[in-house]
Order: structure tokens, then sequence, then C-alpha cells
């Protein structure tokens, strides 16, 4: 069996957006609905890079995942990060993950819902759930960005909210290969005992 070809890398434009007032709207959460949002402290690496994979597989995000677990570990359960996931009927459906990058900024780092709960009317009320946390530490802004290789509602969506659009530049993504989504799915899982 010969290797695999690896994917050929992505230009996206990057928006970079912020924005200075809380929302003075919170949607409320969609009725006949049973969905709940939990701050996951100290979240296991392994549920992490799973909500990751689920979340952002079809919009390419893979720089997480290509972290060695030490990096990871830094960054995700850092004192200045705070990750909230979205469970529907009991079972995960996304997350939104906070970072304080400065005594006056949080950014929104990641953002996103799981294929299974799109289209329930859950993505505005949990960037209203999102955004009601980044301001209870009364920062002077709040930051986002995303690009043209995201779910074409991000964008729009973030305006509605309130975000507004402040730069663009232009990336080169690298979608993850074969051998690295092979190499995900034969890691060790967790074991009980640790």
């Amino acid at each position: 069996m010969g290797k695999t070809a690896k994917p050929k890398s992505l230009k996206a434009t990057v928006t970079h957006l912020e924005m200075r007032t809380p929302p003075r709207i919170i949607p409320p959460l969609p009725v006949n609905l049973h969905a709940s949002l939990i701050r996951a402290i100290n979240i296991p690496l392994h549920f992490y890079r799973y909500l990751q994979w689920q979340v952002g597989r079809e919009w390419h995000w893979g720089n997480r995942l290509r972290m060695k677990d030490e990096e990871l570990a830094a960054i995700i359960h850092a004192k200045t990060t705070r990750i909230y996931v979205l469970s529907v009927d009991g079972a995960p459906a996304g997350f939104f993950e906070l970072s304080e990058t400065t005594d006056a900024n949080v950014e929104l780092v990641y953002f996103g819902l799981m294929n299974h709960a799109r289209t329930r009317g859950l993505g505005q009320w949990m960037l209203g759930q999102a955004l009601a946390t980044a301001w209870s530490t009364t920062p002077a802004t709040v930051t986002v960005q995303t690009n043209t290789l995201d779910h074409p509602a991000a964008l729009p969506l973030y305006q509605r909210m309130g975000f507004e659009p402040v730069s663009q530049n232009g990336a080169i993504v690298r979608p993850l290969c074969d051998d690295e989504i092979l190499a995900m799915a034969k890691a060790d899982p967790p074991t009980l005992d640790g």
C-alpha cells in the first residue's frame, strides 16, 4: 500500500471582529429543546479533541488536533481559558472556548455546533451565552475571528450579535491528512483508572 497524498493547502480570508459593548439582547433558548451549557473545568484532552473533531472537521480545524498533549493542556487548562460544552438531550452537541488574552480583552477562540445540532436555532442562543460569559469579566473588548472556510452563517451571525469587522488578512489552512486522522483514531483510548 502506497503513501497517501497530502491534501492541498487552502487559501482563506480571515476576518477579525470586535465588540466594545455587551449585546443588548441575549436570545432565548429555542422552545422544545432540552439543552444545557456546562463549564468543563480541566477538560480531558481526549474529550476536547473529540469536540474539536466533531465540531470543526468540516471547517478544517486542525491546529489544536496537531498539538502534543503538553502544549494542548497548557492552553486549555490555563486559568485564562474557559470552555463550555453544549449538550442537547443529554449528548454533546457543541462548545465554545473563551480566552482572556489581556486584562482588557476576551477572545472567543472557538465556537461551533456539531452537525446534528445545526438548524435548530441553537447557534444564536449559544453565541448569546458565550457573549454573556465573556462580558461577565467586564473586558473593554470581546474579539473573534472567522474565515472563508468556516460555516457560511458564522460571519453574519457574529455581526447580527454586535461584532464589527476591524481587519482582514489572508491565511493558508493546512487540512488534516489521512495519516493524521488515522493516527488520531489509533491513539490509545483513555483508561478508567487514570
